[in-house]
């Protein structure tokens, strides 16, 4: 394809919308493997569990001011080669894959921030053009698919990342020792796999995926009519009232998400399994290794679940799915707290599952229709700082929550991120309405 097209899109084969989504596999595996083991790296430093959240200020920062810049570039970007979206897909993947071989390396907390910053910033650059990616190249009746497809291709990934320090172990016999008196051996090892994977996949998509050329009245064939700072705050004032709608739900959603991901881990591997990173860090990499066995079981169902989606969607409409799937994974959240027998948490995180492949894709696919087709790149970057900009409030204040009125109980941030979930879905069924698309 390398005229301008302004025709009808085709219904693409299952195969054109794997290719298009393959990369996914790969981004995800690597996010995976920090999201899932990041608080243990700084704890394995030396961090204290109140100051956790300001240290993971990173993630959330960089996507503020990374997404929408990279939304506005590659919406004005054509390569004839690479195209629109996948230039970005290949600086990302470099920079992320260098630098997941260097994360677990680091020699102190301060290093290891130092390097999720950069980390981050690569990842977005790499993940933010893949929503826009299927957007652009899929018609409104395929998209729903598109965006479940990569819901599947994350709670695979996710699986296979959460379980992969263990395996290592039980299946490969690699040592659980800490490597320089820092990080464990299988953790450094599954770090250095999740780089090779990253690269790997998202390089099958920019080889065997095309794009849609740009159409004469793109942003691509016109001059530009302010800054990239005057585009974005234009395109911010006028956005789409739907995306107001899903953005006061995702603004409530993710800081539940960022909740288990702060204290999930360790919460299970200091509270269930008694372990402390320092003084007894055996039974400590233990209990992270089961909690990420269950978040791996939670991504498994995501996987699974991604399938079904298209039929709820049809049974009860997006709105009514997006919310009893959120409720089903605050109650998962909640139910963590109140758990002495450590198998159930592999029940927990299931339903926790049933929540994150609607989260990964609903929102997307109800907001698709609504953004104008010649600026899908810049909408999905600024609908990510209802993501980003709750895990900043989190990060800056939650700290100060954890010491103050938590007494430092990670289990008990769990919980609240559950009640948050529940808030959420009660909020999407009154204020979401199923709207035909202009």
């Amino acid at each position: 394809m390398n005229t301008a097209y302004t025709g009808e899109k085709k219904n693409l084969s299952f195969w054109q919308i794997f290719n298009m989504c393959f990369g996914f596999f790969g981004i995800q595996f690597g996010w995976s493997l920090q999201m899932g083991n990041m608080s243990a790296i700084y704890e394995f430093l030396g961090a204290k569990p109140e100051d956790i959240p300001g240290l993971w200020l990173a993630a959330p920062m960089t996507g503020l001011i990374v997404q929408p810049i990279i939304g506005y570039l590659s919406d004005r970007t054509w390569h004839p080669k690479l195209g629109r979206r996948r230039p970005f897909f290949l600086i990302g993947a470099i920079f992320s894959s260098a630098l997941l071989f260097v994360m677990p390396n680091s020699s102190s907390v301060w290093m290891a921030a130092g390097v999720l910053w950069i980390l981050d910033s690569s990842i977005n650059v790499t993940m933010e053009p893949f929503r826009a990616f299927v957007a652009d190249n899929l018609n409104e009746k395929q998209r729903s698919f598109g965006f479940s497809m990569q819901s599947m291709f994350i709670g695979l990934a996710s699986f296979i990342a959460g379980y992969l320090p263990q395996l290592l172990v039980n299946w490969f016999g690699v040592s659980r020792d800490k490597i320089n008196g820092t990080i464990p051996q299988n953790i450094l090892l599954s770090f250095y796999i999740g780089a090779a994977v990253f690269f790997v996949a998202v390089m099958y998509t920019i080889l065997r995926s095309k794009e849609y050329p740009p159409s004469e009245n793109s942003n691509i064939n016109q001059e530009s009519k302010g800054s990239i700072f005057t585009e974005i705050t234009d395109s911010i004032k006028n956005m789409p009232v739907q995306m107001k709608r899903l953005a006061l739900v995702n603004f409530i959603t993710w800081p539940g998400l960022f909740l288990m991901w702060f204290y999930y881990s360790t919460g299970v591997a200091t509270q269930l399994f008694h372990g402390d990173p320092i003084t007894n860090s055996t039974a400590f990499t233990m209990g992270l290794e089961h909690a990420n066995t269950t978040s791996a079981i939670l991504n498994l169902v995501t996987f699974g679940f991604s399938f079904t989606l298209s039929f709820w969607v049809g049974l009860l409409g997006k709105k009514y799915t997006h919310a009893l799937c959120l409720f089903i994974g605050g109650i998962g959240l909640i139910s963590v707290f109140y758990i002495t027998n450590v198998n159930y948490l592999f029940i927990s995180m299931g339903l926790v599952g049933i929540a994150w492949a609607s989260i990964l894709s609903m929102p997307y696919s109800m907001l698709a229709g609504f953004i104008p087709e010649q600026k899908m790149g810049i909408y999905m970057g600024i609908f990510n700082f209802f993501i980003v900009l709750p895990e900043i409030i989190a990060s800056l204040f939650f700290g100060k929550i954890m010491t103050q009125y938590l007494d430092n109980n990670r289990l008990l941030a769990v919980l609240i991120g559950g009640c948050l979930l529940i808030f959420a879905s009660i909020i999407c069924v009154t204020i979401i309405k199923e709207e035909k698309t202009t």
